[in-house]
């Protein structure tokens, strides 16, 4: 197209208020030839036009930072709309729900699934899905699983999470610290794990023992589990491969399995408890399997009444307590569903920089993790397991069972804290806060670790002499001497 001398370039920069902080360059003078009347660009004037690598702005940053931006848009979009489905459940609205959850299921397209948000949403949208359409069959589920293959799929499912992050090392460690300072100068010493699992809790502690200065203890120690499947003794072989260790660090050391499917089933005389003895009690991720709903009304007795009165009983030098730092056990349904949302996105987003990034957490420890949204999401009333509690709420109910806080000191803490640096990235930290350890991701609590005693420690309960070898558990017996 010819144009005139006097005509100016039609070509107008957008009005686009994201450009206004970009120098723009000056537009080339065009030259209309004078025999053919067609509009060109003086050289002279296009060579400057062409901005330099420096003024070029980074538009794959920029790019990328719209890219975000949308993304946590959507994101908060879609955890509305979990909520918004949450709380039609509530209601009783299944149509709603339905409706909000058909919207959730579309709106994960626009998350990215190595996100920490979009990694839990697929998740909890799950998990609502279950819950308003019952699969039918229903798939097993570690509820309706026999207990022993269900154990068995616990055990490796819990493993892998030990071996993802930092919090079940945070719990070994600090449990075995406030153990080892509990027993100190102790010449007999009998440790009762509530949850033995594969025993990964005990090999440092048999090393620091061996260690200890004027010599090592004689050891005991009574592992608890699930009956193992026909043909089996899984209790046994973890006690087997402990002795080995604790033979090669020259410990004096005998194992007791105790096989039941729930701890209120275990009585004081089956843990054979002798005179003379320190005892030191653990339990990791137990406890909260045994609280009340408390969604009942009246509310229904609860085994950890009877568990706590067990371990008072002992009069235990220690009892060390580990559990989640979180509030799973509300009335309603929509503030339990809230709560977990949140709590859940922090441990993804915390375990996903401690694999790496990029959303390289293992399979399994994200299995482990599923099966917990599963059953909060899912599970009503007795159907129900995971019923974490706040830290606040155990001290209360552990004070009005006859055990009495031991503050785990400033050695703890520093010992704690070193421990996490060593296993996980930035963004984990460990605090105290009266005499309890926090694990937690960006100042939130995830993980609490506190330290009890019976009130009066020195004396042996009547029922603790009668340790006779009566039925209603599964034994394993094992020792070896150095």
């Amino acid at each position: 197209m010819a144009m005139g001398g006097g005509a100016s370039f039609p070509f107008q920069w957008p009005s686009d208020p994201g450009l206004d902080a970009v120098a723009l360059p000056p537009l080339p003078t065009v030259v209309p030839d004078a025999a053919t009347g067609v509009a060109y660009y003086a050289a002279a004037d296009m060579h400057a036009a062409m901005p330099t690598a420096a003024a070029l702005p980074d538009f794959a940053a920029a790019l990328a930072a719209m890219r975000r931006e949308e993304e946590e848009a959507a994101g908060i979009r879609l955890v509305h709309l979990l909520m918004s489905c949450a709380g039609a459940v509530e209601a009783g609205d299944p149509a709603s729900a339905s409706a909000h959850l058909a919207d959730a299921h579309a709106a994960l397209a626009a998350v990215s699934p190595s996100s920490g948000i979009g990694r839990v949403a697929v998740h909890f949208t799950a998990a609502l899905s279950r819950r308003l359409f019952p699969p039918t069959p229903s798939p097993p589920t570690p509820a309706t699983q026999p207990p022993a293959e269900a154990a068995a799929d616990h055990a490796f499912l819990y493993h892998h999470f030990y071996e993802a992050g930092p919090y079940l090392k945070f719990a070994h460690f600090t449990a075995n610290q406030a153990i080892l300072e509990a027993v100190h100068g102790c010449a007999h010493v009998h440790i009762i794990d509530f949850n033995l699992m594969q025993g990964l809790q005990w090999p440092a502690l048999i090393q620091a023992l061996a260690l200890r200065p004027g010599g090592p203890p004689s050891l005991r120690l009574t592992g608890i589990g699930p009956p193992s499947p026909p043909g089996r003794d899984d209790l046994r072989d973890v006690g087997v491969r402990l002795a080995d260790l604790a033979r090669s660090v020259r410990v004096h050391f005998s194992f007791r399995g105790v096989a039941a499917n729930r701890l209120d089933e275990v009585r004081p005389w089956m843990l054979q408890v002798s005179q003379g003895e320190a005892v030191a009690v653990n339990s990791v991720l137990q406890l909260h399997r045994l609280v009340a709903d408390n969604s009942d009304d009246p509310p229904a007795a609860a085994p950890i009444d009877a568990v706590l009165e067990c371990v008072a009983s002992l009069r235990p030098r220690v009892f060390a307590v580990v559990e989640q730092e979180a509030d799973h056990n509300k009335a309603g349904f929509l503030d339990r569903f809230t709560e977990a949302l949140f709590y859940y996105s922090a441990v993804f987003d915390s375990l996903d920089v401690a694999s790496g990034g990029g959303g390289a957490v293992d399979a399994a420890a994200e299995a482990y993790l599923e099966r917990e949204i599963c059953d909060i999401v899912c599970g009503e009333g007795s159907e129900r397991r995971e019923r974490h509690e706040p830290l606040r709420r155990w001290r209360d109910r552990l004070g009005r069972a006859g055990l009495a806080g031991v503050p785990l000191g400033a050695n703890a803490l520093r010992q704690a804290r070193m421990l996490v640096g060593l296993f996980s990235g930035e963004g984990h930290c460990v605090e105290e806060a009266d005499g309890c350890l926090t694990l937690g991701w960006h100042g939130r609590p995830l993980f609490s670790a506190s330290a009890w005693r019976a009130e009066e420690n020195n004396h042996q309960s009547d029922s603790n002499a009668d340790a006779s070898s009566g039925g209603g558990s599964e034994e394993s017996n094992i020792s070896c001497s150095s």
